[in-house]
């Protein structure tokens, strides 16, 4: 066994665990155990179960992508006050001054990848276990050979979930025997992967920069990811395997959903999405109360009418007096 193989053992084995169970439990509920809207309820709970247990490295990631969209707008102060220059002093200095302003703001480049270099082995695990399933391999722990040979054999809509566009395609082309059904149902959920995706990274861009951002690199590389990313669903969806590309629509649909929620509750201060939070806590009758030193919001919810307190007998004398 290799060193990535070991590594991703436990993860395939907690994936398998998760998928073993929601298969079992619909089979409990009387549902066909070899029948594929079985597998893709199945799917679905492995990745809702997956996904909820990320949020935490989720929201690390948001807030430290935050903290590097803030300070973007200093950080390109500093490389134009030392544009052009390339002598020694010059790119000493400027390091100095990015590594002082990193520390004042305590932002760190690497700081919003590592939540997502966490997440990949996970999603490598994930796509692992139920690539090996279509293709009659057993797992590493519950996902025994049976149960992969019912996941390789099972249909949706009778679209076979081992299949993939490109396979019918090719065949289609050679005048043989094909599956419209499987072609069908790719070609919509790639439509789907690809909207999701491109709606997901819109978010972003329309919503939750501020003017400073907007106006910085980083926000042409946003832009850029903005038809970049949708375009490699498009193209890579294609040699996907149903029940692969289940799990994929899926999670684009929760990191859509979940970035709107973020979004709308910790918009970045100074964004449409803030500025339409403070709008809307202020139609509750809230006040919204901005700290600009550390570039965040604070929420101070406006007092209501006091009620009144019964008096004392000897306050109502005095009163009385």
């Amino acid at each position: 066994m290799d060193l990535i193989s070991l590594v991703l053992w436990p993860i395939k084995w907690a994936v398998e665990l998760i998928l073993v169970a929601f298969h079992s439990f619909w089979d409990f509920l009387g549902m066909d155990p070899n029948a594929g809207v079985t597998w893709v309820l199945s799917i679905v709970g492995l990745v809702l179960v997956v996904r909820a247990a990320l949020i935490p490295i989720f929201v690390r990631q948001i807030k430290s992508q935050r903290r590097m969209l803030e300070v973007a707008p200093q950080l390109k102060k500093i490389q134009d006050k030392y544009k052009g220059k390339k002598d020694q002093l010059s790119r000493e200095a400027m390091s100095r001054e990015t590594m002082e302003l990193y520390k004042k703001t305590g932002t760190n480049p690497l700081s919003s990848c590592l939540p997502l270099l966490l997440q990949m082995p996970i999603f490598f695990a994930l796509f692992s276990v139920l690539n090996d399933a279509q293709h009659d391999k057993a797992g590493v722990g519950l996902l025994t050979q049976e149960l992969a040979n019912s996941f390789a054999n099972s249909e949706f809509l009778g679209a076979p979930l081992n299949s993939t566009f490109i396979q019918q395609w090719n065949l289609m082309i050679a005048g043989d025997p094909f599956s419209v059904n499987t072609m069908i149902i790719a070609l919509s959920m790639i439509v789907l992967m690809t909207a999701s995706q491109f709606i997901t990274q819109l978010q972003i861009v329309s919503k939750n920069m501020s003017p400073e951002t907007k106006a910085s690199p980083m926000f042409r590389q946003q832009r850029i990811l903005l038809y970049l990313l949708p375009l490699v669903f498009a193209f890579s969806g294609v040699a996907f395997p149903l029940g692969v590309m289940f799990y994929w629509l899926v999670s684009n649909f929760w990191t859509m959903g979940q970035q709107f929620v973020v979004i709308r509750n910790m918009p970045t201060p100074g964004s449409e999405a803030a500025k339409a939070r403070e709008a809307r806590l202020a139609k509750k009758g809230k006040l919204v109360v901005e700290d600009k030193g550390d570039s965040t919001t604070v929420v101070v919810e406006e007092k209501k009418s006091q009620r009144q307190q019964p008096m004392s007998k000897s306050r109502a004398k005095k009163q009385g007096k």
